[in-house]
């Protein structure tokens, strides 16, 4: 019937495959308003509503008598029904449904808001399951908008329930019964990714168990399982896909550059480098020397002197007879860039250009005639490095400066402007040397663990909110001296929703210039804002045109304002430790000694012995191995710094050993089977995974 019968089978397994990739909003029960909602949360297809993992759980296994809830704590009880449903009307926009339940030890009065709906759909006499938070006295119980489910009908009481990060517009229950529908939707067609012999070596669940118990946990032992196996499933993807960018890496040959008598540049600075960064310098010249490309990450503390490294590395090649080009990510660094560089290059006979997205037509037109012919030796800007109808005659470096804040894209297009150009990758993150060298296993990784001598530390204090006014008072002396003063707020949210930022940073910076500083210039600036809207914040802040510049933690890493001397940070317990090290370093730039006041109320031991660590050292690597300690990496993969697929489930702060685990797994597959021929399910969601970032590292 124009197809062969025994062809089937294999034409009805690539049909499925591909449901993976198809659009959530096809799965049945979701359709396009709640699709539109669910794309907030970054659910696309079928795979990211399966890979959207619960942040956490909460045990509602256990029903308790009415007599036994404990006041202030969330449980569950099954309860009937005593009296009809009653609704008020307290004000417009406000409806209570009240109801009495009643079980053989007492009496619990149920409060909902705005769930008029409830009143038809309790029904006097039923049993109802009740979760919640118990009130009130020992006699008589109360719980103010419960979940409630009627008995025999339960999907959010008398099981591990899973709770996740969610956004307006999505409840806990709309998602986890989207869930449901596409675990019921995929149940026959999720491709085990790992080979049979590696699951069956290490005692890994199947895949199908795995997502199953990930999101609806029968035991805590199979919640155990579950989370074991998908975390050890992303390690393993993650070291397999590194090892073959490297590889391929490996096998890409350059010509190699020449030896370059380095002394007229060393000459030519006004201080003597650090031994670090000497170190890094060299590095990075070997590299270039290899006949490979470069791929290295240059990383160094806030005010390590990692620009220099990268002079250095420009100087090099431009002597070599090629071009260089720096990147930053906004038109304020990239100006503090060319300011800082090219004076000091212009007199070793490099010739620089600037070009951002607001160089006038003319001057761009000028510029990028000679970086095709060759006239000019290096090019600094921003993503208009990039952008169509600029050409380079030789490109044979590419420098991009706090790298995660470019999307892969825009790296991967600056490297295509030349053939194979050497990269240097600078970030002032510092990492712990292991978890650098698997965030960034396809680099090879420079530390600049030094500061240059004279700097003064920046004296750190960390406070309650009862010590505000004593800091308020304190801020307007330094302001009275002349400084500046940056005040971070973070994205506080009662539930699990996620934060309006452009709401509270507007709120804090309102009340700080009406309530406390009516005297002062307050500014504001956050992620909701234009580029350029940012920039010109920004640049007016720099110029001294703001006293205090209140922001999320938006605030541009590495832009220069030497006479900011204090930073405050609202909440502090709410930032990791290396994100607190990189505020810190907004200030103690100048000759100024710089303060940093963390403020919490969090009376957490753990949180306050994170805090206390801020202000006993000032060295963001030993920062660093502290936050993972404490915390894992979250910090480090909450953005993707990398260009790597982030981890969802794996915490390497946990997971060391099954990491080691993974990574022998994955040396010995790629051993035996180098191309991963005999695995094409794991060879296929590597790719996948690493599409991307496979054209930057290469």
């Amino acid at each position: 019937m124009g197809y062969n019968q025994t062809n089937v089978p294999h034409l009805e397994r690539r049909r499925s495959m591909a449901d993976l990739t198809t659009s959530v909003q096809f799965i049945k029960g979701i359709g396009p308003q709640k699709a539109k909602a669910l794309e907030k949360l970054g659910i696309l297809t079928l795979r990211d509503l399966i890979g959207y993992f619960p942040r956490r759980y909460e045990d509602r296994r256990e029903t308790r008598r009415i007599a036994q809830l404990q006041d202030g704590e969330s449980a569950c009880v099954a309860a009937m029904i005593a009296s009809p449903p009653t609704v008020s009307h307290i004000r417009k926009g406000m409806d209570l449904v009240k109801v009495r339940a009643v079980d053989e030890t007492g009496v619990l009065d149920v409060t909902f808001f705005n769930q008029t709906w409830l009143k038809n759909s309790l029904v006097q006499g039923e049993t109802y399951y009740f979760y919640g938070k118990a009130e009130g006295t020992a006699r008589r119980r109360q719980m103010a908008s419960p979940v409630v489910e009627a008995e025999g009908r339960q999907e959010r009481t008398g099981r591990i329930v899973p709770v996740y990060p969610l956004t307006a517009g999505v409840s806990q229950l709309v998602l986890s019964r989207a869930v449901r529908q596409g675990l019921d939707a995929c149940a026959d067609i999720l491709p085990d990714v790992l080979p049979d012999e590696v699951r069956q070596s290490h005692h890994l669940c199947r895949t199908e168990y795995a997502y199953e118990n990930i999101h609806f946990p029968e035991s805590e032992e199979a919640l155990d399982l579950a989370r074991r196996r998908l975390a050890f499933e992303e390690l393993f993807l993650f070291t397999v896909g590194l090892r073959r960018l490297r590889q391929r890496r490996e096998t890409v040959s350059v010509v190699p550059f020449q030896k370059v008598d380095m002394a007229p540049f060393y000459d030519a600075l006004p201080f003597t480098l650090t031994g670090a960064q000497r170190r890094c310098v060299e590095e990075a010249i070997t590299d270039m020397a290899s006949g490979a490309p470069m791929n290295r990450l240059c990383q160094g503390d806030v005010g390590s002197g990692k620009t220099m490294v990268a002079a250095a590395c420009v100087y090099f090649c431009v002597k070599n007879g090629r071009q260089a080009a720096l990147m930053a990510p906004t038109e304020i660094l990239a100006r503090q860039h060319f300011t800082g560089l090219a004076p000091l290059l212009e007199k070793l006979g490099i010739r620089c250009v600037l070009l951002t997205g607001s160089t006038p037509a003319r001057e761009k037109k000028a510029v990028t005639a000679r970086l095709s012919a060759g006239e000019a030796d290096f090019a600094i800007g921003t993503h208009a490095l990039i952008s169509q109808g600029v050409d380079y005659q030789n490109l044979g470096l590419v420098v991009t400066d706090e790298q995660h804040r470019f999307g892969v894209g825009q790296r991967a297009a600056l490297a295509a402007k030349g053939s194979h150009p050497h990269t240097l990758v600078m970030s002032a993150t510092p990492i712990p040397r292991t978890l650098a060298l698997i965030l960034y296993g396809d680099l090879d990784v420079s530390i600049i663990d030094q500061l240059p001598p004279g700097r003064k530390p920046v004296e750190t204090f960390a406070v309650s909110g009862g010590y505000r006014q004593r800091v308020y008072a304190f801020l307007r002396k330094l302001v009275g001296e002349g400084r500046q003063i940056y005040v971070v707020c973070p994205m506080v949210s009662e539930n699990d929703d996620l934060p309006d930022e452009r709401k509270a940073v507007t709120e804090y910076a309102q009340t700080l210039q009406r309530e406390v500083f009516p005297d002062l210039r307050v500014s504001f600036v956050h992620g909701k804002m234009k580029a350029k809207e940012k920039d010109a914040v920004m640049t007016a802040f720099a110029a001294g045109e703001a006293d205090i510049l209140v922001s999320t933690t938006v605030i541009e890493v590495g832009v220069d304002v030497p006479n900011a001397a204090a930073i405050v940070v609202e909440n502090a317990e709410r930032f990791g430790l290396s994100q607190l090290h990189q505020l810190r370093g907004r200030v103690g730039r100048g000759s100024h000694q710089s303060y940093c006041i963390l403020i919490s109320d969090n009376r957490n031991e753990e949180t306050r012995a994170r805090l206390k660590v801020m202000t006993k050292t000032t060295d963001g690597f030993r920062i660093a191995e502290e936050d993972l300690r404490l915390r894992g990496p979250g910090d480090f993969f909450g953005v993707r710094q990398h260009g790597l697929p982030g981890l969802k489930i794996a915490d390497l702060g946990c997971d060391t050993q099954l990491l080691r685990e993974a990574q022998e797994a994955a040396d010995a597959l790629l051993e035996r089977d180098p191309d991963l021929a005999g695995c094409p399910a794991t060879a296929g969601r590597v790719t996948e995974l690493f599409t991307q970032a496979a054209d930057t590292l290469n």
